[in-house]
């Protein structure tokens, strides 16, 4: 069915075209995530009060994004990623205010916390003039409801405002359970989010024309897509059709076996199967490299295509790294690891400034009170690895559909390859801490040939490659390596060439 409201926005759809960017344009990006509430302030202020334990607006808008550009931009990130417009309750309730945007009651309208039409429009022409692209969080599986599940007034919500466009009541009690999880509610009886019943036609058909309707006002060129594994696989091809852009989803699960077929009914998904082993190679120094290494096997070979995945180490829903350690040279590597390896980088805000908030809320921080430095040790090792991956993707037409190769292991370290012959990186990641020692690290399988020059791209130096084929890597304080062919770097001004 097409709904009054996609009729009404077809007349305006010529204000904004999108860049209607493809999986294959994407999949050269490089994501900056942010909860637009927590990121900047139209005010510019560093100082604004934001209690994370009092889960209420803190007054981030997208004005403050669009006035902080040149700090995403200067780590070399390529797109950003903010969360749901969507009009929300308003009621402050048991667990805070709707200030991240995931407990929706008028998808119609946008959320005024954070502006105005105007103002995302101004957004998304804001990264269109960089060459930038954005990508926008939207909730199909749910709306958001101040109360207990039973007792829900429909009438609130916009447009499904009858309980007929719902599953019955019942709250998921066995996530494991496919049939529960799809057709039971997320939420508890104190904040329930209603689940929609996305096998109804009527249901798909308002949603396909919302999303494409949405896409197009407001020029988006990307959509992560939360809470999918809640939807039944059918409802998605339809949905990534009516985008008309890459759509990422949130697949909330680390078996490959589970998460990798839903690939299959859009472009890609987070890589949580890739999370977890990642996470736990470098949380602590007895961490395993060999499940790492097993992982990035298992995922290459399992899922459609691992170089349009997500990789991550951080969001809103899970503790950030630095909970788990304040060690900076772990910081560093897993943050390399999600620049290097395969798939779409996504880095959350704060983690470049070391946040360590854990479980939410506490892993909701406000970006501003960092004062946004671009001297933090994460931000500038972020800066140099971005730079290197994107001036890869500029000289080796091969570099993005490459998979990532992992061609040495110890207990300690792992150096993965990507990119084609005479033009590869290699990225040496090691979970010693920053009270490892000084050695030198004899590297096989790099491809690299005798006699070669190659630049380490974190500190600058240069090494040779032995008359043996293997590279003599200085290896210091568990810091991550970067090597790239030094004769390559012409034209990057990464290491000054030029």
């Amino acid at each position: 069915m097409v709904s009054w409201w996609s009729l009404v926005l077809c007349g305006l759809q010529v204000l904004g075209p999108a860049f209607a960017a493809t999986p294959a344009e994407w999949r050269s990006q490089s994501i900056y995530f942010l909860l637009t509430d927590r990121f900047a302030r139209t005010d510019g202020s560093t100082t604004a009060s934001c209690n994370t334990e009092d889960r209420k607006y803190c007054g981030g808008t997208w004005q403050g994004i669009i006035d902080k550009l040149d700090y995403i931009q200067g780590m070399g990130f390529t797109a950003i990623w903010i969360t749901p417009v969507t009009g929300q309750l308003p009621q402050h309730t048991a667990y805070g205010d709707a200030y991240h945007g995931y407990w929706q009651q008028d998808i119609y309208a946008l959320n005024s916390n954070y502006g105005t039409a105007d103002d995302l429009k101004a957004l998304a022409s804001a990264l269109h003039d960089r060459g930038m692209y954005l990508m926008v969080d939207v909730v199909a599986n749910h709306m958001g409801y101040d109360g207990a599940g039973d007792s829900v007034d429909y009438s609130v919500f916009k447009p499904f405002n009858s309980k007929d466009y719902f599953h019955n009541f019942c709250l998921i009690q066995n996530y494991d359970d496919q049939t529960q999880s799809e057709n039971c509610w997320l939420g508890d009886n104190s904040v329930s989010l209603p689940d929609l019943d996305t096998t109804r036609e009527d249901v798909k058909g308002l949603w396909y024309d919302w999303v494409e309707a949405l896409v197009s006002n407001y020029s988006i060129d990307g959509l992560r897509i939360d809470t999918v594994k809640h939807v039944q696989k059918d409802f998605w091809p339809g949905y990534n059709q009516a985008a008309g852009v890459y759509c990422i989803g949130e697949v909330l699960n680390g078996d490959p076996a589970y998460t990798c077929p839903y690939q299959n009914v859009m472009d890609g998904v987070l890589n949580y199967p890739m999370y977890y082993p990642l996470l736990n190679a470098f949380k602590s120094t007895s961490g395993s490299i060999s499940d790492l290494y097993n992982m990035i096997n298992t995922v290459k070979s399992t899922c459609p295509d691992s170089t349009l995945l997500g990789t991550f180490v951080e969001n809103h829903d899970n503790p950030r790294f630095a909970s788990y350690t304040n060690d900076m040279s772990l910081a560093k590597n897993v943050a390399a690891f999600i620049i290097l390896a395969d798939g779409l980088p996504i880095i959350y805000a704060g983690q470049e400034q070391h946040y360590a908030g854990g479980n939410d809320p506490a892993n909701r921080e406000a970006t501003w009170f960092s004062g946004y430095s671009t001297t933090s040790e994460i931000y500038k090792l972020i800066a140099s690895s971005n730079a290197i991956r994107n001036h890869a993707i500029s000289t080796d037409s091969g570099y993005l559909t490459y998979k990532n190769w992992p061609v040495y292991q110890d207990a300690s370290t792992i150096a993965m390859r990507k990119g084609t012959d005479g033009s590869q990186i290699i990225t040496v990641l090691s979970n010693q801490g920053s009270s490892g020692g000084s050695y030198t690290l004899s590297l096989t399988g790099t491809g690299y040939t005798a006699g070669q020059q190659l630049t380490e791209i974190t500190t600058c130096s240069t090494v040779t490659v032995g008359l043996d084929g293997k590279v003599p890597l200085p290896m210091e304080k568990g810091l991550p390596k970067v090597l790239y062919p030094s004769a390559k770097l012409s034209g990057s001004k990464v290491c000054s060439s030029s």
